[in-house]
């Protein structure tokens, strides 16, 4: 069975690193899985591309740098999708069973919640402007964060306080001190969880009725839940894949095999070269992605435009629905077995519709920027499970919710 690694750190565990790292760090003994979006210096960040293929990370992203200055172990790049978009063709979450405590997964759409989904862990998606991107390979840059995939959301916090901050190399994150994100305790009593009702709309009977379970069993625990509308919730679909596609097109034109990526063989000219080399460096579900970009960015504009005036709005009404709630309570993810490529044959990509379709509950907190957490059901069912968000830069609070849920294995009937 092929490994759910494509490179393993060739330094012994925990003998020290020619990198510098702390030998009793706050991170000691945690063992980190990355994917190869996340530069490590000297290790094949290819991100998953042809257009990457043998590219080797000459210095260390800042949560790298962050994880060895605690004393975490980097475990090694995990398989990823094409420049993580998706979960097709990865193996997001497995690590978990292969030797690591956690891993950063790049999260454009939701892909670590919906790792988490498939692999029955949490998993945590910070803030935007909380965690630096300084070394990360992106794709659609104002989307974009490192998600955390983990068994328990100890480990969650305690890699969360050691990566984020600001970062003076990194223009998008916050100029002021970090947000407290240490444990405090939940009062169920006094905590308001806001139900989106539009949130549900589309979605099978099946996932509909889990919702509902979470939900009755929140309020059976004594939390107060109100019902909340936000009718342009549907729109979060919309808005992500023309603004996604138009900012994906242009952060990959760098891949012309001039500047970085294989150049392919033949051309008799400079543009086609160009054209030929592009056309190898990207698998057809991404370029179908791309050339949507393509389009909106040069053909149509004014909906590019437009999109981006939906987006302010819907930052807006969200964050006006965390005033009337401290928390919101959203469907979880789609729960697809682990294997290649979703929505599709093994021999085919997947569309993008299908592809958008599975993350349908998830793009909400990548247009928004808010922290979105998610929780496992256990396996004897007396806990549902959950995805739940609250403000931009709550996600201490959030982490806490989720901490509480967790521990409350009381037994009682709900």
């Amino acid at each position: 069975m092929e490994s759910t690694f494509a490179f393993l750190n060739p330094e012994p565990v925990f003998q020290g690193s020619p990198h510098g790292g702390a030998d009793d760090g706050y991170l000691r003994g945690l063992r980190v899985a990355l994917q190869p979006s996340i530069s490590v210096r000297d290790w094949p960040a290819e991100a998953g591309s042809v257009a990457l293929s043998g590219f080797t990370a000459l210095e260390d992203a800042t949560v790298v740098q962050r994880l060895r200055q605690a004393g975490a172990y980097l475990r090694g790049y995990t398989r990823m999708s094409e420049f993580g978009f998706g979960l097709g063709g990865g193996e997001a979450g497995a690590a978990l069973a292969e030797g690591a405590d956690i891993e950063l997964v790049l999260d454009l759409m939701g892909e670590s919640r919906a790792a988490a989904a498939r692999w029955k862990v949490s998993a945590f998606k910070p803030s935007y402007s909380l965690v630096s991107r300084l070394g990360i390979v992106g794709l659609i840059p104002s989307m974009e964060c490192c998600g955390l995939v983990a068994p328990d959301l100890g480990t969650i916090r305690k890699t969360l306080q050691t990566v984020a901050g600001p970062d003076d190399l990194d223009f998008s994150l916050l100029d002021e001190e970090t947000p407290d994100l240490s444990a405090r305790t939940i009062d169920p009593a006094a905590t308001t969880v806001g139900l989106i009702r539009e949130a549900a709309d589309g979605l099978s009977t099946e996932r509909q009725e889990a919702f509902h379970t979470s939900a009755r069993y929140l309020e059976s625990r004594g939390f107060t839940l109100k019902e909340l509308s936000l009718p342009d919730f549907a729109l979060f679909s919309l808005v992500h894949r023309i603004i996604g596609s138009v900012e994906a097109s242009s952060a990959t034109g760098r891949y012309d095999s001039v500047r970085y990526g294989p150049r392919a063989p033949g051309a008799r000219n400079w543009n086609e070269m160009y054209l030929r080399s592009r056309d190898a460096a990207f698998g057809t579900f991404l370029k179908s992605f791309l050339l949507q970009g393509a389009f909106f960015q040069f053909n149509r504009y004014e909906a590019f435009e437009a999109a981006c005036r939906i987006r302010a709005q819907l930052v807006t009404e969200m964050a006006n629905l965390c005033l009337r709630a401290e928390y919101l309570l959203l469907p979880t993810p789609q729960d697809t077995p682990p294997g290649p490529t979703v929505g599709a044959p093994a021999d085919r990509p997947a569309s993008l519709s299908a592809t958008y379709a599975q993350f349908d509950s998830t793009l909400f907190a990548n247009v928004t920027g808010q922290p979105a957490l998610y929780l496992p059901p256990t396996a004897d069912g007396t806990r549902p499970g959950f995805q739940l968000s609250g403000a931009a830069l709550s996600d201490g609070a959030l982490l806490s919710l989720g901490e509480h849920l967790l521990s409350d294995a009381n037994g009682e009937e709900w």
